[in-house]
Formats: C-alpha cells, structure tokens, sequence
C-alpha cells in the first residue's frame, strides 16, 4: 500500500467499546477521499488518531513514509497534518485576513528580539500577507477580508478554517463534516473549491462527511466503515452500491 498516508491495523477502544477495530487504509497523495458509515462507525475517531488528538491501542499511522504514530497533534501539524473541526474556531474579533495570517510559521515578527527591528521583519511579513491574499482568493473570501470573522456565514467560516490550514503550509487537511449546516448551493462550492486547492496547490484530502447527496460526485476513493471497521473501499458507484456497505447504513 503506497501513498501519503497510511493507517495500518489501527485499533483503539474507550472502555469496553472498540472504536476502532483493525483499520487499515490509503489515501493518495492529492486525492479527495471520504470515510462514510453510520453514526458510531468510527469516522471522526480514525481522523482523530491521524491527527494526533488520539493514541492508537496499536498499529502505526505513516504520513510521508514517516512513522507519525501517537504524535502530539502540535507535532504532526509541523510536518504537514492540519485537522478542521465540525465547528469552526475562529478568533472572533480579528478580520478574515487576520485569521489568515495567524497560522503562518516562524512568523520572525513574533520574535522579541527582531520585532524591534522591522527591517528583519518587514519583508517576511508582506510576502507571508501576500500568500494569504492569495488564498483567500482561491477560497472566494478575497472580498471580505477586511471584516471581522464573526461576521461570515457558516460556510464562510467553514472556508476560512480551511484557509488557515492551507497558511500553516498544511500537504494532507483532515475535514470532520465540512458542510455541516451548509445550505446545498454553497456545499457545492465548498467542494468545488476543495477540488480547486487539490488541483492548483496539490493538497490531499481526508473527509468524514454525512451528506453523501452532495460530496460523492467530488471525491476519488470512498472508504466505509461500520463498528469500527472498513467494510468496502473503492470508486464512489462500486462502494455505495456494495451489499455490506448497505447494510450497514439499514442496520443502523
């Protein structure tokens, strides 16, 4: 199994529930792939261990051929791993630019020392407002930049948590339930412009997402779980037509 990620016969339990029960899946590299299953499958609990906010029981997770296993998720957010949430944490009162910019890294004019020279700082700055414009951009948030955060609709703020990830220089963005509470019009968008970032900046995408009448049209691989474990993998058509996968969709 070769790709950008790699979970490998990850298991994890809370008590006597098995959340996960041997999982083992890939994801390629600048792929869209989306985990369903019913409630209680173990979606967000498998992205969670990915992202580090849980330890695996066992098995290894492989991010780049590198062992990122039980890594803090401060760790695993350095080397290229972003987690978004269901719902948005945004800083409030700062403008969307401003959300932008506070996920860039190594920021030199956060340093005691060269904040008291802005000739150390300066250029770094504007080049890093520049990529953040830029993203905003591609995200359709360019108009609103300049407004308070708090201001957004829900979908606006969906993309401007994505747009924070992409900032922090994010190669793999794991997504719980990105168009949640979304209207259909911009569900669609959020996902057409999920493709886009996926196309023009080479970004792999990991997602767990209920509204499967809007998202199968845009991924590539559809993996689905059911108890904990992966019941069927594969194209969108061949997986959602799979008499296991089904079944567990009925059953619950």
């Amino acid at each position: 199994m070769e790709g950008i990620l790699e979970i490998q016969d990850v298991r994890k339990a809370f008590g006597s529930l098995r959340a996960l029960d041997g999982v083992t899946l890939g994801v390629k590299e600048k792929g869209v792939h989306i985990l369903v299953g019913p409630n209680g499958s173990g979606k967000t609990t498998l992205i969670n261990v990915v992202g580090g906010f849980y330890k695996p029981d066992s098995g290894r997770v492989i991010f780049e051929g590198r062992d990122i296993t039980g890594l803090p998720p401060h760790k695993a957010y350095a080397l290229g791993v972003s987690r978004t949430f269901q719902i948005p944490s945004l800083f409030t009162k700062l403008t969307v630019l401003e959300n932008v910019l506070v996920a860039a890294k190594n920021n030199p004019g956060e340093s005691f020392v060269k904040s008291l020279f802005k000739k150390a700082w300066v250029k770094e700055e504007t080049e890093a407002t520049k990529k953040a414009f830029a993203i905003l951009q591609l995200l359709g948030l360019d108009k609103v930049s300049e407004h308070e955060s708090s201001t957004l609709s829900g979908g606006q703020m969906k993309l401007l948590e994505l747009g924070r990830a992409l900032m922090s220089g994010a190669r793999l963005i794991l997504l719980d339930e990105p168009i949640s509470g979304v209207n259909p019009t911009l569900a669609h968008e959020i996902f057409g412009r999920i493709l886009k970032l996926r196309d023009e900046l080479g970004v792999t995408f990991l997602i767990v997402e209920h509204r499967l009448e809007v998202v199968l049209e845009y991924v590539d691989t559809v993996t689905a779980m059911a108890v904990g474990k992966v019941v069927a993998e594969g194209k969108p058509e061949q997986v959602m037509s799979d008499p296991k996968v089904i079944e567990a969709y009925l059953g619950a």
